[in-house]
């Protein structure tokens, strides 16, 4: 089954191929076609003469049911306004868009029933399967052998390693927080204020990596600004749980100088950007890069690694035939537009200027040591 889904592939570039040589050829290469006049029920129509392209096929019905299905799988809401809403969106309209079939959606996926939840999705003919976050990557491996027809894709993160059979998108959190951090500080600077409020799951590693770049971040404009970090949900991946976030929103306005509140959440992030709002705070998307757009919400500036940012280039490539499992395309912020911190219309331009100054340098690999030192810190080693 996988070698026939390795010459599907090879196929599909060959017809790639095949169509640039045609439009790369002579003037017969194309069909034209001239214009017919056809009449009904009294009205007479004459088509536009046009000039057409054999389009390349597409081989990305990998178990060859006359069908191409995506499935998604999510340990957060589909509705959360921000990480995982991002993959659902854009899975949703990439399926639209080249006329596959409506994909399985499923989402709130515990990470102990992770493995059962992945098996039934994938029983249901999935040619491609999309997995959210690492939080329900464990079982991978055994699902992996056990569906090797299926293309599989994890938006896994920082440090997870790549995988035979597996596609697989990563970023370094170091990188996205401190870029983060930075623009906290810079809007911290203007309007007031000493400190903030980093409200998390329940202190993973990635977590202490993110929070840790945040400071660092934070401390490049002012040595003297301070982060707090709070768990606000059940071990491991609680990122939804609204009633403690806001128990730890509430606790966090009592600390002298607060100016900045990170919402690090899934399903919990939008009630705490609203909560932030009401209280006059700064706040940022954490994922999203739609959230400037926002009507509902305010935000001031976009921490972006949006997975449905991620899928565009990738799928595309899927699509075509390109993409190969057992690999990982990385992300880098000052390096990928899909990453880093971005200003939302109110910053001024001297601080959009030091933002993206920043990042350049980030991309330029000038804070590689002290990446590397905060990773090390939150994995130990």
């Amino acid at each position: 089954m996988k070698q026939a889904k390795r010459m599907r592939r090879i196929l599909a570039l060959t017809a790639v191929l095949a169509v640039v040589m045609v439009a790369c050829g002579d003037d017969d290469a194309a069909t034209t076609t001239t214009a017919a006049t056809t009449t009904t029920a009294g009205v007479t129509t004459t088509a536009a003469e046009t000039t057409t392209t054999e389009p390349a096929p597409v081989y990305v019905d990998f178990n060859g049911d006359g069908q191409v299905l995506i499935g998604v799988a999510t340990d957060g809401p589909r509705d959360d306004g921000a990480y995982y809403q991002s993959l659902v969106d854009k899975v949703i309209e990439i399926s639209t868009e080249n006329g596959f079939a409506d994909p399985i959606i499923v989402d709130l996926i515990d990470p102990a029933n992770a493995e059962a939840e992945l098996r039934n999705i994938a029983e249901q003919g999935v040619d491609i399967l999309a997995v959210g976050s690492s939080a329900i990557g464990e079982p991978l491996p055994t699902l992996l052998a056990e569906f090797p027809d299926i293309f599989w894709y994890c938006n896994c993160g920082s440090g997870y390693p790549v995988t035979e059979g597996l596609l697989v998108s990563l970023d370094r959190g170091a990188e996205l927080w401190i870029s983060g951090g930075y623009a906290a500080g810079l809007l911290m600077q203007e309007r007031g204020g000493t400190a903030a409020a980093f409200l998390g799951c329940c202190d993973l590693d990635f977590e202490k990596e993110s929070f840790n770049a945040f400071v660092y971040g934070l401390q490049l404009v002012d040595p003297a600004f301070t982060a707090t970090y709070t768990p606000t949900g059940n071990f491991p991946f609680d990122f939804n749980n609204t009633q403690g976030a806001t128990e730890a929103f509430n606790s966090a306005l009592g600390t002298d100088g607060l100016a900045v509140v990170v919402p690090f959440l899934g399903g919990a992030h939008e009630p705490i950007v609203q909560l932030a709002n009401d209280n006059d705070l700064i706040v940022m998307s954490a994922g999203s890069s739609a959230a400037c757009e926002r009507t509902d919400l305010a935000y001031d500036f976009e921490v972006k690694f949006s997975t449905g940012d991620y899928v565009d280039p990738l799928f595309a490539d899927i699509i075509s035939g390109a993409a190969l499992e057992g690999t990982a395309r990385t992300f880098r912020v000052g390096v990928d537009e899909e990453v880093g911190a971005e200003f939302c219309a109110s910053a001024t331009a001297e601080q959009v200027a030091a933002l993206a100054e920043l990042n350049a340098a980030i991309g330029a690999g000038e804070y590689d040591e002290v990446i590397n030192g905060i990773v090390a810190d939150a994995y130990g080693f």
